[in-house]
């Protein structure tokens, strides 16, 4: 990815509207990804989000997740990448509310910063962040020996309502590999956003936190599971960001069921570039209450 010449403004507020202007629109107008990023700074490492009034009556978590730490890189230098990042989701955002932003800056040391971000509505906190930033430095590369065989993005057609209109996933082309019956299942999938992004790093892999919540929950249920989750939410996620990746670019998102006891379950994916590079590593909890489906309806 092209490094930016130099610290982009933390709110972005230089490039969205432009950008804003050239997404293109489906049915209600929702505000662009970057809109979404697009932070206002509050003095003394504390930010506002924007919070659509649009959409579901619950925000899209991905979206809260990218707009922390979108919050976490405006109080970290350029050079400095996250590489990593462990959250909870404590309770549901709800669209329209002013969405608060508070970063604790842990530790900046010679390589390594650490950050701790929370996001708040009406004095609560819905969500926490911890995340880790790093220089480059030059090592070793190594990922398993997998080969992709899967048709490529331009083999398949976009769906665009497989996650409903929430703001922040309406900005994602994404196109399932499998269809069941007639109908699409979310992962694996291939994804990218529908317009660029600015040649800014720490925007790019805001972008891909976002996408790494898209249809986890789904994906936590055991194979052949006869429950249909009516209760299911996001706990907790872990994100590691193995390669520095364009979010514009088309990436394959895989999820799959690991474990599930005690009414959740744990989900594992992966992304990769369509060259085959592995660039992310996703965990994530889910909670998954739900009822016994009828076998005719398994």
């Amino acid at each position: 990815m092209p490094s930016a010449l130099s610290r982009p403004d933390p709110t972005g507020h230089d490039d969205a509207a432009r950008w804003e202007a050239a997404a293109p629109q489906d049915g209600t107008p929702l505000p662009s990804l970057l809109t979404l990023l697009t932070l206002e700074d509050d003095g003394e490492d504390h930010f506002l989000a924007p919070c659509p009034v649009q959409g579901p009556p619950r925000l899209f978590g991905g979206l809260v997740a990218a707009q922390t730490l979108r919050a976490a890189c405006a109080t970290v230098p350029a050079e400095r990448q996250p590489h990593s990042l462990h959250a909870y989701f404590i309770r549901p955002g709800r669209p329209g509310i002013p969405l608060q932003i508070a970063v604790e800056r842990s530790r900046d040391g010679r390589s390594f910063t650490t950050r701790r971000a929370a996001a708040v509505q009406d004095g609560k906190e819905i969500f926490a962040l911890m995340a880790s930033f790093q220089v480059h430095e030059p090592g070793e590369t190594w990922q398993p020996d997998e080969h992709l065989d899967v048709p490529g993005p331009d083999e398949l057609g976009p769906v665009a309502s497989l996650l409903g209109r929430f703001p922040g996933t309406a900005s994602f082309d994404i196109r399932p590999i499998r269809r069941e019956g007639g109908m699409a299942t979310l992962h694996p999938c291939w994804v990218r956003l529908r317009t660029p992004l600015p040649d800014d790093p720490h925007l790019h892999s805001c972008a891909i936190a976002c996408v790494s919540d898209m249809g986890v929950v789904g994906s936590a249920l055991p194979p052949g599971s006869s429950y249909q989750p009516f209760g299911g939410a996001s706990l907790d996620h872990g994100l590691w960001f193995h390669r520095q990746v364009r979010a514009d670019e088309w990436l394959l998102f895989s999820v799959h069921p690991a474990a599930a006891a005690g009414g959740r379950g744990l989900a594992q994916g992966t992304m990769h570039t369509q060259t085959g590079e592995l660039v992310a590593t996703i965990t994530q909890e889910a909670l998954l209450r739900g009822s016994r489906l009828p076998p005719e309806g398994r």
